[in-house]
Order: structure tokens, then C-alpha cells, then sequence
């Protein structure tokens, strides 16, 4: 099983980094310049919500440093308005302009190629929602790992034979 949990722990990351390059690509596609592929999954996320740099951060699992930098940098290019929170004035909520919508609609756009093609293609939906759930079992287990830490195998007892 190592070598299986291994492959599949290289998997992902390769899986990750393929499809940012399949971001870029579509960014590219797009003629944009001006937002990188990590910024565009970011704004995807935000989607048509309002939202606190804290609540991005949990939600989409990136590091809060990156996120307050990319926003800060998305704000600047015209994708994010951003605005202090009326209830705490230490907070600041975040939403796409007009630019960002743009974006936001043909990031889903591009899902929904992607989701055609799919049907089509390689892999059937089924094996996709076996792997969903292959995935979030693999989430579970790493959550706990980190909220309970891992459990060290106890030492088997001395038998008499053992210690003769």
C-alpha cells in the first residue's frame, strides 16, 4: 500500500500544477495579462458572493499571506472591489467589479467545456465521483492527521518465549 498512497500523494500535485497550466492556457486564450492563474481560481471562488480575506482563505485552502497579496494585486487590476466591513472596521469584504464578472463567467464557461468534453472522453462519471470520493476520504484522513496527529503503532508486549 506505501507505494500506492506514494503515487497517489504525487498524483495530486502533478493533477494541481497541470491545471493551473490549463488556467493559464485559457488565460492566454482570453488575451489577460494582467491576472495570473492562481488569482483567477481565487476570483473564481468568490464567484458572486462578498466575502472576508479569512473566509477566502478557508474556502479555498490557500495560505493567508498569498491570498491578502493576490487580492491586494486583483483590487489593483480592476477584478475586486474592496470594501471595510460595517461591523468590523479591521475587516475588509471583497466582490468582483465588472472586469471580474467578465472573467468569472468565462473561467465557467471553461468548466463547462471541460464538463462536455469530459462526457465524451476518458472518463465516465462514475469513476469521476469514485475518485471524488477516494479524494475527500484522503482529506479526511489528512485532517485528522493534523487535528489529532498520528498514531504510533504500540510496541508488542514481551511473550514469555521473548524473553527466555
Amino acid at each position: 500500500m506505501d507505494h500506492i498512497y506514494q503515487e497517489v500523494i504525487f498524483l495530486v500535485e502533478r493533477l494541481h500544477r497541470q491545471f493551473l497550466e490549463v488556467v493559464k492556457s485559457e488565460l492566454e486564450r482570453l488575451d489577460t495579462s494582467d491576472i495570473n492563474n492562481i488569482q483567477a481560481l481565487i476570483l473564481y471562488n468568490i464567484g458572486d458572493e462578498e466575502l472576508t480575506v479569512g473566509e477566502l482563505t478557508n474556502r479555498g485552502y490557500y495560505l493567508g499571506s498569498n491570498v491578502s497579496y493576490n487580492v491586494k494585486k486583483m483590487v489593483e487590476n480592476g477584478y475586486l472591489i474592496h470594501e471595510r466591513s460595517t461591523h468590523d472596521r479591521r475587516s475588509i469584504r471583497v466582490r468582483l467589479s465588472e472586469k471580474g464578472l467578465v472573467l468569472f463567467y468565462a473561467l465557467r464557461e471553461m468548466f463547462e467545456r471541460h464538463i462536455a468534453e469530459i462526457a465524451e472522453g476518458p472518463i465516465n462519471e462514475e469513476e469521476l465521483a469514485q475518485a471524488s470520493v477516494a479524494l475527500r476520504h484522503m482529506e479526511q484522513f489528512w485532517t485528522r492527521i493534523l487535528t489529532f496527529g498520528t498514531r504510533v503503532p504500540a510496541k508488542p508486549a514481551a511473550t514469555a518465549n521473548s524473553a527466555a
